[in-house]
């Protein structure tokens, strides 16, 4: 490469990052610097009312798995605290689940759709998006709470003699989260399943597999990056919820979004709280790794 080519060379990388640090910037202030600011927190000691004292501490990363006796100083291990990770965990994957079982057969139902009738079908989808997550959170709790919707039926069509009881438990809290996310997940399964060629399903048909056989080797394959991506959409906000646990559980089925709210709030221990935040970061950072190798491993053809 000539002198002058490289000079050339240069001066375009040079005008890109001149262009982009606007936005570099921005992107710094908005959300590295937030982030930077809670992840020095979670190294320091908790203030006598809230706030941090400025000494260096691993009291708030500690406190994420244990607890320390106030009277004698022994450390034993945080069940309460593992209960509300794994309540988290196991909730989000339970929402993620269900949320495909009923988006993959929804978003085969309207990619197969004349083509003049899927505005209306995806239409009628976002619909809920219109409307605040409170709002929708507290039309669920209307349905299943002990004076609800779904009693009221079922008691006056004589199936049950008293209430189901539903509110405040890890059921609520479930149904809730999947009523809320269930769009995010038909969106990218439809994107997804609209790209499909129909000619592979009579190709399989014609090779004599079954339905099943069709649906394992040639359809869930090929729809596979909308599946992952739905899963991605559905397993990062719910494992983060923290209005639906709050309206629905009632505050007794605490999750890890209402247990960082916590800290901060009446727990007065912001380093706890910020050091449960960056653990919440980090497992979200796993839940992304896990899709982008998903993903390559998909598109790799010697994979």
């Amino acid at each position: 490469m000539s002198p002058a080519e490289q000079s050339q060379r240069r001066k375009s990388t040079r005008n890109g990052w001149l262009l982009s640090a606007p936005a570099l910037t921005l992107l710094f202030l908005a959300a590295s610097g937030p982030l930077l600011i809670v992840l020095v927190y979670s190294f320091l000691t908790p203030g006598q009312y809230g706030n941090v004292v400025w000494e260096f501490s691993l009291d708030g990363w500690v406190g994420i798995l244990f607890t320390r006796d106030i009277f004698d100083g022994t450390t034993n291990l945080a069940d309460a605290h593992l209960t509300i990770f794994w309540r988290s965990v196991k909730l989000s994957l339970m929402t993620t689940a269900l949320t495909f079982a009923l988006g993959f057969p929804t978003a085969w139902f309207i990619a197969t759709r004349p083509p003049a009738q899927r505005a209306m079908w995806l239409f009628l989808i976002t619909i809920p998006f219109w409307t605040n997550l409170l709002i929708r959170t507290f039309a669920i709790n209307e349905v299943i709470r002990n004076e609800g919707l779904m009693n009221t039926v079922l008691i006056g069509a004589g199936l049950i003699s008293e209430p189901i009881r539903i509110i405040n438990t890890d059921t609520a809290v479930f149904i809730g989260m999947a009523y809320v996310y269930l769009p995010l997940m038909v969106l990218p399964l439809f994107a997804a399943i609209d790209r499909f060629d129909m000619k592979l399903l009579e190709a399989g048909y014609d090779l004599y597999a079954s339905r099943l056989q069709v649906l394992r080797h040639v359809i869930l394959p090929i729809v596979k990056p909308g599946i992952i991506a739905g899963s991605i959409l559905v397993f990062v906000p719910s494992l983060g919820a923290y209005v639906t646990p709050r309206v629905l559980g009632g505050g007794k089925n605490m999750m890890i979004g209402n247990f960082i709210e916590l800290q901060f709030g009446q727990g007065r221990n912001w380093p706890l709280g910020a050091a449960l935040s960056m653990a919440l970061l980090l497992i979200v950072m796993a839940a992304l790794l896990i899709y982008v190798r998903a993903s390559t491993k998909g598109n790799n053809p010697h994979g």
